[in-house]
């Protein structure tokens, strides 16, 4: 529990009555049931809560008592703008009425939690860009508390208080390209006052330590790695900034911070938000809302909004994505997660507004616009069906929403997983260490290219260890090849990733060596050949591409699955009811391994003691797809891992002139420990029997 939570709160989670009284502020952001948390900022949608203001505020409260240990006059301020920065998030349902009514954007926090702290200070007709509502005098015990820190100037300072409220954050926003450096204009004036500055000289610090304080109570506030990363380009926009320095950063800066997934930002579209956007509105929540969208896709979500704008006739000084970010995400797997459906239909949309399934919705209320997009009941409740399938982790339901998914257009290509795209990728990262590695030490040359890059992990491994050598990532998905260039912009990676695909054509340059790192047994399984998929044609092929791909003393490394060269009878024991009934579900749905018949694959089941009997390969190809679970199955169970033997490998690539270098097989020690957990592995007498050889590695070497 943080020192200011236990100051305000009991053990129980509860305000201390004693203290109520005395801050409204606190009041206004426990007796509420407004829940409003930027959908950046969460790990869990479902989790949110109507405590996650308050709990902010407390965060930032205990960063501020960390920097400042003694109290001064302006430690006070600081508190107080902090107390009082996120009040409008707050208020029980009559005063949300009642600030409503009186035009407060309550959306627009710093804004709206000035005019608020104003009311209350009793200070609303002296602040003419604020308001002059009908409004309460004030309360009492705040302008007491200022009237004995500041004396005869307790008006001035609750006067700055409310300019504080009104700029926090705003430092934060221009970093992120939300708004112009010239919203900071009001702090260039109030370092010019003689009380305020005679306060900092009294509390011992500058300006300039006064707003870094400020900003990293703000941002530290909401994460320990933001502030490390932005609080060097926080010390220099603060320092321009309080010498009178507005000037602007460049429309692509702000473009390449809001959109930090583009690879590229053009002059057009540059042109388009320093002419249309920049010098009019205040962007809100665009990352969170935007960041997956590609930058035509951007561009047409603010015309429409723009168009509306101006239909409206009003005057619009923001433009507030929130909802179209809260929208957008749900939890996948108890973590935050874009709604990868809703995404696809309204990028549809964008591409023709024709399509009936969404349509943009734009509201308009105390200067801002409210940009959200709404489907169809139809749509929803095929979004809702989707998001549920994929959860199950069911091959049959898999097998059904693929229809779906191309039906209303989902679907980027043949290869696209949808939000299994994510988890898949961040499996493949995961499982990236023992011998996946292991192949990079025998990479030779200056061009070096990894087939099936997934998460990039292996990309970057290959850069960090050969520095100065081209090192060239390849999918044949378009999903994955778009996330592999968001990671390398955001990252500052040197490597290069292409679509191709070696089952159809060699490469289009000469390599020297050429990774194929868990990818082959991809190939054989999803392939269609002409014998349908399994067609170990389409390894043999891909290898021969490969190998035509080489120059001369290049090489192809494998580190792949391998299948046992053994026709034995092993036992299989499930230590739960669960693993039995995952076996019966496999057997049915897995279609690999066509050279075992059916009647040969399991030659007895023992219901009794969760006990099955069969063919060691078969059992084999069982055990490295239970290891990935439920979540995984309806893709894993699609995958033979193991389709070639060592000696198979070996002679194939000696066929097509290869030296072999390296050959041999191993079994990976996570396949035991994971495993170990679940099953009893037993030869055909029951005696305890080693896991069979889960990989190969494989070098070899075009020598002539």
């Amino acid at each position: 529990m943080s020192i200011n939570y236990a100051k305000y709160f009991d053990e129980n989670g509860d305000v201390r009555e004693e203290v109520l009284e005395k801050n409204r502020w606190l009041k206004f952001l426990t007796e509420t049931t407004h829940i409003y948390v930027n959908t950046e900022r969460l790990e869990s949608v479902e989790k949110v809560s109507t405590k996650d203001t308050i709990l902010y505020v407390m965060r930032m409260l205990d960063v501020l008592d960390e920097i400042l240990k003694e109290d001064s006059k302006a430690k006070f301020l600081l508190s107080e703008v902090l107390k009082w920065s996120e009040v409008s998030k707050g208020g029980n349902p009559k005063e949300r009425r009642k600030w409503m009514k009186s035009g407060y954007p309550l959306d627009i926090h710093n804004i709206a939690s000035a005019q608020i702290y104003a009311d209350e200070a009793g200070l609303s007709a002296k602040l003419s860009v604020i308001g002059t509502a009908d409004l309460p005098a004030g309360t009492k015990e705040l302008n007491d508390e200022y009237t004995e820190r500041f004396g005869g100037d307790a008006e001035f300072f609750m006067l700055t208080t409310v300019v504080l409220i009104k700029t926090h954050g705003l430092i934060g926003q221009c970093i992120r390209g939300e708004i112009s450096v010239s919203h900071n204009r009001e702090l260039c004036d109030l370092v010019k006052k003689k009380p305020f500055l005679d306060m900092l000289n009294e509390s011992g610090m500058d300006a300039k330590q006064f707003f870094m304080i400020l900003n990293e109570c703000i941002i530290h506030g909401v994460s320990d790695e933001i502030w490390s990363k932005v609080q060097n380009e926080v010390s220099a926009l603060v320092g321009r900034v309080l010498e009178g320095d507005c000037t602007e950063y460049t429309p692509i800066y702000r473009l390449e911070k809001l959109c930090p997934r583009e690879i590229r930002i053009y002059e057009e579209d540059a042109a388009y938000f320093e002419n249309e956007i920049f010098p009019k509105y205040e962007l809100w929540y665009f990352t969170p809302a935007l960041s997956d969208f590609g930058m035509k896709e951007i561009r047409n979500i603010f015309t429409s909004v723009t168009e509306k704008i101006e239909e409206s006739k009003e005057q619009v000084l923001h433009i507030n994505l929130k909802p179209l970010a809260d929208n957008l995400y749900y939890d996948y797997e108890g973590k935050k997660h874009i709604n990868v459906y809703k995404k696809r239909i309204i990028e549809k949309y964008l591409k023709d507004p024709s399509t009936q399934n969404v349509t943009p919705e734009i509201r308009i209320k105390n200067k801002t616009a409210f940009v959200n997009y709404t489907f169809t009941p139809v749509c929803e409740k095929l979004i809702d069906f989707c998001v549920e399938a994929e959860r199950s982790g069911l091959l049959t339901f898999e097998k059904s929403i693929i229809v779906l998914y191309d039906m209303f257009g989902f679907r980027r290509d043949a290869f696209d997983r949808l939000n299994n795209e994510d988890s898949y990728l961040n499996t493949m990262n995961s499982v990236h260490t023992s011998s996946k590695y292991a192949v990079i030490d025998y990479a030779v040359g200056n061009v070096i290219v990894d087939v099936g890059s997934g998460g990039g992990v292996l990309l970057d491994r290959l850069e960090s260890r050969l520095p100065g050598k081209q090192i060239i990532g390849t999918d044949i998905s378009t999903n994955v090849i778009d996330i592999l260039n968001a990671k390398k912009r955001q990252e500052g990676h040197q490597w290069n990733v292409v679509i191709h695909n070696f089952v159809e054509s060699p490469f289009s340059q000469k390599a020297d060596s050429i990774i194929f790192s868990s990818i082959l047994h991809e190939i054989y399984s999803y392939t269609e050949g002409e014998n349908g998929r399994f067609d170990i044609k389409n390894v043999n092929v891909a290898l021969k591409n490969a190998f035509d791909s080489l120059n001369l003393g290049g090489r192809i490394l494998i580190r792949d699955g391998i299948k046992t060269d053994s026709d034995e009878i092993c036992k299989l024991r499930f230590k739960t009811r669960e693993g039995l009934d995952f076996f019966d579900n496999y057997c049915k749905d897995f279609e690999g391994l066509k050279d075992i018949p059916e009647e040969k694959r399991v030659l007895d089941r023992n219901e009794k003691e969760l006990l099955v009997t069969g063919n060691v390969n078969f059992l084999r190809e069982f055990m490295f797809t239970y290891t990935w679970g439920k979540q995984s199955y309806a893709h894993e169970v699609q995958e033979q891992f193991g389709y070639y033997t060592l000696k198979d490998y070996v002679a194939y690539l000696e066929s097509i002139g290869a030296t072999i270098v390296e050959a041999r097989e191993l079994l990976e020690g996570g396949y035991v420990r994971n495993l170990s957990k679940w099953i009893e592995f037993y030869d055909e007498i029951g005696q305890e029997r080693k896991y069979p050889d889960s990989n190969c590695i494989i070098v070899a070497e075009k020598s002539k």
